[in-house]
């Protein structure tokens, strides 16, 4: 019997002081979610594609310094080894800061949506008369139709958009 009340259909209209939702699906599916994603995604792509380059680079630059090795003056050898490693741990620095940056941008957007959403989310709780929203990964057991993710969805999506400009 629980197994049947968990799996009810959600056009029921199940008036519950709970409601669930799918915050990260709420995230993900959202217009606003989708934009944020999909900008990360590239900027993620062109970071991996430029370290790509700079290390064949890197690594055609350290052949040629360990070819000429056998022609140098050690003292010579050791200062362009040297700074061949000083340069790529500037490099190295670089990239994980670039990398840093496109995870703070993640996760500032992640919070300026949640932010954006907690209205939106209140007002479902008024017009539902629901008392608390739980995360769905929290619950045991539940019924689909007070699952309100779909209609969260909807609402940011027209409230906020892809969050791309200023409404």
């Amino acid at each position: 019997m629980a197994l049947s009340w968990a799996t009810a259909s959600t056009s029921q209209d199940v008036r519950s002081p709970i409601l669930t939702i799918d915050s990260e699906r709420l995230y993900r599916d959202s217009a606003f979610g989708q934009r944020v994603l999909n900008e990360i995604e590239a900027r993620t792509s062109e970071l991996a594609e430029d370290n790509r380059r700079i290390e064949a680079e890197l690594e055609a630059e350290e052949q040629l310094l360990t070819d000429q090795r056998g022609e140098m003056e050690p003292d010579a050898f050791r200062a362009l080894a040297d700074a061949f490693d000083a340069r790529v741990e500037v490099i190295r620095r670089d990239r994980d800061a670039r990398s840093r940056a496109i995870a703070d941008l993640l996760e500032e957007n992640r919070d300026r949506f949640l932010m954006s959403a907690a209205p939106v989310l209140e007002e479902i709780m008024r017009d539902t008369g629901a008392a608390v929203i739980l995360e769905q990964r929290s619950v045991f057991v539940s019924a689909n139709a007070i699952d309100i993710t779909d209609l969260a969805i909807e609402r940011m999506d027209a409230t906020l958009g892809d969050g791309g400009t200023q409404q």
